[in-house]
């Protein structure tokens, strides 16, 4: 099978394809992500919404599979029969797997394409380059109850498939066996599956539909499910936090709750893949002064919008940004669609989210996004419709929607992810933190219990002197159990110049190795004899085990940067002292300490590799997302926070010591913290930034 990673061959061109789109199934994310840039390179219009696409690249081999992946996106087809185009030569595209042409009497209608100057980027994506194209949809007619009811009585007419909206399943050989040919092959002796975009069907008629996984239906307790009989009038997240001992309910108590479904709310429409008809912006057509001045008006771009710069690590982005509000609202989609299980949506939104926040101007016409790589036009429309309107519908309805909030209050849980959140919700029926603990109590991990019992605190943001209070203990117990040549760097949000913080990130380090090897151990215990430590979530010592050593490469591996690499320890802290502690003592020796409890994550660094921890942990998610892509990209090297290596040879590249990188020449290890990280900006061929200029998000 060809590699990802083999050179684009010059002579393929795939740009007059109709949009592509790279199907998940089965696919490691890196992996996905390589194919897609290398799609970019040779020209496709690729596209992260299954909806535009006329050609979906997928490593699915059963059609079955395929026709649930789609439908899972918002999309149902039903198969054709593929045929080939006798005038179509073996070095063309056949006609069919083209956007068909309305005729002249058809209505057109335009969905997500911004109108000027017939330019836009591709599709809802992060390094996509700008296609001059516009995708005109044509409305799909929806049969009558007298249509459907002849279509019963009688089979349908032959219809020819070449006039129809279809969509082609290929394999992704197709893609490295056209770069060997040097052009695009026939699609027909890749094809998988051939299928035109229909109407979603009811669920009582979509025999085919998998069985409880109905789009949006969610599990809930009839409203007669018996109640504990020893209820309180206190609640029941008031007895978790005193940590009384859980009730001992009958073995089968959870198993014999049962389940109905019930229709998702209203609001959620915005979640599915919205129809054509419904999804287009009619906004971008509006003919107002403001938006119909001439490019001269505009600012000038700056250089790495000149230059088309799509990586975040290769460009200044500072905390605060002129467009914050609008950013703001981009935040929230970016939000729901992690959520709702949308990677690529998730990853497309950051993207752009990344790109705005780097672009230094007041943005006042669409035509500044659409130049921003990463930037295409729906996210041109979501501007246009907030300058008109003053806020997006799309935003409202997130806003208000009943899925979404019970969604994000079991995300803000320390430990639940956005998967085991639609657990809760959508299979267990749980609405909030008492049905957690009332239903599901013994379920949950024991950090997933200590998220919900000090669930309010945890999200309380922790000011910056509060946070440097804690790195200063931190600091002195460390220098206490080793030496004063211990080092440490508060990392994470504060770094970044966050006025308020989530949780305190905080490195340790020595420059004599030996006084990092199992410290971790050492530092937890010190900190909980005094009672800064109440509880320790995770303690992990795998860079000691492996001696400190980086990371091995492993090939074909994907995912992951090095976060379980390094020695840490993810601990509640609660500062131990009060104004009147001798006193409470005194009047109650059970009296509780009031201060609030906080989130710390204390991390250990080996010294010859500290740079790359401290860069790891300091700069924001796409920012550290776009550099690990820019180290593959440039030089085939794998960089996480535990080191650097050859992605070819596995080899450990010393960017932090002896080096010798672009005609410069360092010797011998950096003296502090910050003089590491600056040389792994340079031994990756970066410019340094400060870590204010990396608030990417």
């Amino acid at each position: 099978m060809f590699g990802f990673n083999e050179p684009m061959s010059k002579a393929l061109d795939l740009s007059k394809l109709p949009p592509i789109f790279v199907s998940a199934s089965h696919f490691a994310v890196e992996d996905r992500h390589t194919l897609e840039d290398n799609l970019l390179d040779v020209g496709a219009a690729l596209t992260f919404d299954i909806n535009e696409a006329g050609i979906v690249l997928s490593k699915a081999t059963r059609k079955a599979r395929i026709q649930y992946d789609f439908r899972a996106q918002g999309l149902w087809t039903e198969e054709v029969s593929a045929r080939r185009d006798s005038s179509t030569d073996d070095n063309e595209v056949p006609v069919v797997s083209k956007l068909p042409t309305p005729s002249s009497t058809q209505k057109r209608e335009v969905s997500e394409v911004v109108v000027l100057d017939d330019s836009s980027t591709a599709s809802e994506g992060g390094e996509a380059r700008r296609k001059k194209r516009k995708l005109v949809h044509l409305p799909v007619r929806k049969a009558s109850v007298k249509d459907r009811k002849a279509k019963i009585a009688s089979p349908p007419a032959p219809t020819d498939t070449l006039t129809m909206p279809l969509i082609q399943v290929v394999r992704v050989e197709w893609f490295h066996a056209s770069k060997q040919a040097g052009s695009a092959l026939p699609l027909e002796d890749f094809m998988i599956f051939q299928g035109r975009k229909v109407d979603k069907p009811t669920i009582e008629h979509a025999a085919d539909y998998p069985k409880g996984k109905a789009e949006g239906v969610r599990k809930i307790a009839p409203a007669q499910a018996p109640m504990p009989t020893n209820t309180s009038p206190q609640s029941i997240i008031e007895r978790a936090k005193e940590d009384a001992p859980t009730q001992s309910w009958p073995s089968d108590r959870f198993g014999k709750r049962k389940f109905g479904h019930r229709e998702p709310s209203k609001a959620s429409s915005w979640a599915a893949k919205p129809t054509m008809k419904t999804q287009h912006a009619h906004l971008l057509l509006t003919t107002t002064s403001e938006y119909d001045g001439d490019s001269s008006d505009l600012p000038e771009p700056p250089a790495w919008v000149k230059q088309g710069v799509k990586y975040a690590c290769q460009r200044s982005t500072p905390r605060t940004n002129p467009n914050d509000v609008f950013l703001a609202q981009l935040k929230k989609i970016k939000v729901a669609r992690l959520l709702t299980n949308d990677e690529i949506g998730v990853r497309a939104y950051s993207t752009s989210i990344a790109a705005i926040a780097a672009y230094p101007y007041k943005i006042s016409s669409p035509k500044e996004i659409l130049q921003l790589p990463g930037c295409d036009a729906k996210i041109a429309n979501l501007f246009v419709e907030w300058a008109n309107e003053g806020k997006i519908r799309m935003v409202d309805d997130i806003d208000s929607n009943e899925d979404l909030q019970h969604l994000r209050l079991f995300y803000e849980i320390w430990d639940v992810g956005p998967t085991t959140a639609r657990e809760f919700y959508f299979e267990r029926g749980w609405k909030d933190l008492d049905d957690v603990v009332e239903y599901g109590w013994k379920l949950l991990s024991r950090t997933q219990q200590i998220g919900v019992k000090y669930y309010e605190e945890f999200l309380d943001p922790i000011p910056r002197k509060e946070v440097e209070a804690i790195g200063a203990t931190i600091q002195a117990h460390a220098e206490k159990i080793r030496d004063k040549g211990i080092q440490s760097t508060i990392v994470g949000g504060y770094r970044r110049g966050k006025e308020a913080s989530g949780d305190v990130d905080i490195i340790v380090s020595h420059p004599d190795e030996s006084k990092t090897l199992n410290i971790i151990n050492d530092l937890v215990a010190s900190l909980e004899e005094e009672g800064w430590i109440t509880h320790t979530l995770l303690l992990s010592q795998n860079n000691s085990t492996r001696d400190q050593q980086t990371l091995p490469f492993r090939a074909g591996k994907s995912g992951g940067h090095g976060f379980d690499s390094l020695d840490k320890a993810l601990v509640v802290w609660q500062d131990p002292n009060w104004p009147t502690k001798d006193a409470d003592l005194a009047a109650d020796p059970k009296a509780k300490n009031p201060n609030i409890h906080r989130r710390v994550d204390i991390i250990i660094s080996p010294w010859r590799t500290v740079g790359c921890a401290v860069e790891g942990w300091s700069s924001g998610t796409t920012f550290q997302r776009d550099l690990r892509r820019y180290v593959k990209h440039t030089r085939d090297w794998k960089f996480d926070s535990s080191g650097v290596r050859h992605r070819g040879s596995g080899e450990v590249i010393d960017v932090e010591g002896f080096y010798k990188y672009e005609g410069k020449i360092g010797v011998g290890r950096a003296t502090s913290m910050v003089q590491a990280e600056m040389r792994v900006f340079e031994g990756l061929g970066l410019e340094w930034r400060e870590p204010e200029e990396r608030c990417t998000g």
